[in-house]
Order: C-alpha cells, then structure tokens, then sequence
C-alpha cells in the first residue's frame, strides 16, 4: 500500500480526517493540535509518528514506503 491508497483506505474506514497527516497527500487545514503522522525523513528513511502540543514525536522508522502505511493503519484502524 503506498500513501495515496491508504489514504483512500483510511476514508473508507471512516478514519476522521483530523486524526492523521500524510505527507503530500492528506494535509488537513487548519492543522490539528495532534495528530498521528507519515513522513519521509532526511535521510531517505520513512516515519510514523505522533504530532502533539506543537512537536512531532517519532513513533517507529521504516526502510519503505510501504511498511510505513502499514504501521499507520494499524494505528489508526
């Protein structure tokens, strides 16, 4: 699953959408005060995360694209 699929799956699942950002693909505005968060890192890497009180919080680093949206899933679903 690549980021633009699980952001379909998510809305189907009925996963709010100010509960979770996907870098460059679900962004929601204004940002939430927290939420959980997919990002591509400096390094090439992918991070699952939590955004709380204006700070992101790492949760888990991924090789892929793919095991990242996966551990997403899991925590949203």
């Amino acid at each position: 699953m690549d980021r633009h699929e699980l952001r379909a799956a998510l809305t189907a699942a009925g996963v709010a959408d100010g509960y979770y950002r996907i870098e460059g693909v679900h962004e929601p505005v204004p940002t939430p005060p927290d939420f959980l968060y997919l990002r591509r890192t400096a390094d090439g890497a992918w991070e699952t995360g939590a955004y709380e009180r204006g700070t992101c919080r790492p949760i888990a680093r991924h090789p892929d694209e793919e095991a990242a949206c996966a551990h997403l899933w899991r925590l949203l679903t």
